[in-house]
């Protein structure tokens, strides 16, 4: 089933203040606008506004020629976009799931569902009822794909019904080619080929001479185009359940939320700091029972007199300590004015990640003899702001010295290469791999012996190579590749050393040899 919502935008704003303030929002012409590099253009119109000649993707100017008397407001397409979500969510009460079908639509599964509404008809009733009880317009559908379900409730009467049983290619060979959701220019292609309708396209794409000629054709002329939107042919397979089509599902995440309602108003730090200390502990356990970590907190308290203050902090690393918590938000209360009280207080964890079960020991035994990575962090960043702290962070590349980098502890860490188990990295990494000097080298290619910082190390034993290539995206072409080998000297010592090219690459002369990490 496709659920269209039409002019979505301006539905989601007949129900925002400023048009509550007015009365009659459909009494006078009115269009949603959004700046363009060649001037406002109209992104939604009422139906005052649509009856004057004014309609979606017109520039403003030229509305203005036919209605001069228009009003404007911008749009929001964020807003639009995360009322779309909203709404989405809300639609799962007609199916198991459900997919956003931006800017203005939304897609249900409802196999096997109809029967608990009475039938697909009654379904369909319901639907519009329920729509049209919060204001919205919509034009729904139902058939077995969802580009059908789409093209019905674009261009079909509200209401159709496609039964798995019909054929879906006689169907709708009345509908016109834009109902296979292409692209502008796609569609001008076809409007000059003299492809107007469905079943044009799909009586040239059969072939007219029963061997295939005519889908060989189109594909030809569009063999360049690989997204679905610019590709006619892909479209009409889609449609007609030849190939699947994948939906992105809404996943609703409910953010873990514990609140306090008091008894009593309390007006001093100290039992306000006690009741914080409870939901922390609340908070410990359901993060724990969802096995996830917090890295953003909200704490919001509702005064007597109805204002509710909030208070917000960022964890570097997620976490679920509830100790740790009561310390950050002891530094962020000392500013609360309680007025005549405080009657409610409520933790919600806005942002958490994974976070599995660790040894509370290994913390325990940090905090006893310092203070753990994380939590330094942590107070570092509360103290001196967000800014003055930087923490090292994986980078996504096999050379060595550009897998790690800086960054503020509370930005979300960059996407990673995960390593392969045989890759394995020194404990410690030179600020810059330092030349060493290959005094004996074997037939093999390792050296035997080498000097660095002034001592001669006799290799003992050695393991590698491990070739890394040059990111030729990146560095020029000159640059050569690397043979890094893990050697231990004599004494047990163990080095991670490379080779800088080699002899018969035709990049330079003879490789040289670096130092580049100790193992512990």
């Amino acid at each position: 089933m496709a659920i269209w919502c039409a002019d979505l935008a301006l539905d989601r704003w007949r129900h925002s203040e400023n048009c509550r303030r007015e009365e009659g929002p459909d009494a006078a012409p009115l269009a949603l606008i959004t700046e363009t590099a060649h001037g406002p253009r109209i992104d939604a119109v009422n139906p005052a506004a649509c009856a004057a000649g004014a309609a979606k993707g017109m520039m403003l100017a030229d509305a203005r020629t036919l209605c001069p008397s228009i009003e404007v407001r911008p749009s929001d397409p964020v807003g639009d976009l995360a009322f779309l979500e909203r709404l989405a969510l809300w639609a799962m009460r007609w199916g198991p799931w459900s997919a956003m079908d931006a800017p203005d639509g939304v897609l249900v599964d409802v196999t096997a569902v109809a029967h608990l509404f009475g039938g697909e008809r009654r379904l369909l009733a319901d639907v519009e009822a329920r729509c049209s009880a919060r204001g919205l317009t919509i034009r729904a559908a139902i058939a077995p794909t969802a580009g059908a379900a789409w093209a019905l409730a674009h261009f079909a009467a509200s209401g159709a019904i496609l039964g798995p049983e019909e054929d879906l290619q006689t169907r709708l060979a009345d509908l016109p080619v834009a109902a296979l959701r292409l692209d502008n220019d796609v569609l001008l292609v076809l409007k000059r080929l003299g492809l107007k309708r469905l079943g044009d396209l799909a009586g040239i794409e059969e072939g007219r001479d029963r061997k295939g000629s005519g889908r060989d054709a189109i594909q030809r002329r569009f063999r360049n185009r690989k997204s679905p939107s610019a590709n006619p042919l892909v479209r009409m397979d889609q449609l007609l359940d030849r190939v699947p089509e994948p939906l992105l599902p809404v996943v609703p995440v409910t953010a873990p939320m514990v609140q306090r309602r008091l008894l009593e108003p309390i007006r001093h730090r100290q039992l306000l700091d006690t009741v914080v200390s409870d939901l922390a502990q609340d908070m410990a356990r359901t993060l724990e029972a969802k096995g996830e970590g917090a890295r953003r907190l909200q704490l919001g308290l509702w005064r007597v007199d109805g204002e509710v203050l909030v208070r917000e902090l960022e964890m570097a690393a997620a976490t679920r300590d509830p100790d740790h918590m009561v310390r950050l938000f002891a530094d962020r209360l000392d500013d609360i004015d309680a007025g005549f009280g405080i009657e409610m207080l409520r933790l919600r964890a806005s942002w958490s990640q994974p976070l599995g079960l660790d040894q509370s020991d290994l913390e325990a035994a940090a905090e006893q003899h310092g203070t753990s990575l994380a939590a330094c962090m942590d107070r570092l960043t509360t103290r001196l702001g967000t800014q003055a702290v930087q923490r090292p962070v994986p980078r996504a590349s096999h050379i060595p010295e550009r897998a790690q980098g800086w960054q503020p502890p509370l930005e979300p860490e960059p996407a990673e290469q995960h390593q392969l188990a045989f890759h394995t990295r020194p404990l410690k990494l030179l600020e810059s791999p330092e030349r060493i000097s290959v005094l004996y080298a074997a037939p093999e290619g390792y050296p035997r012996r080498f000097s660095w910082r002034g001592q001669v190390c006799e290799v003992a034993r050695v393991e590698g190579p491990e070739r890394i290539a040059p990111e030729w995206w990146r560095e020029r072409g000159s640059t050569r590749l690397r043979d890094y080998y893990r050697v231990e000297d004599e004494a047990g010592r163990r080095y991670w050393i490379y080779r800088n090219g080699l002899p018969t690459d035709g990049r330079g002369g003879m490789p040289d040899w670096y130092l580049q990490g100790l193992f512990g």
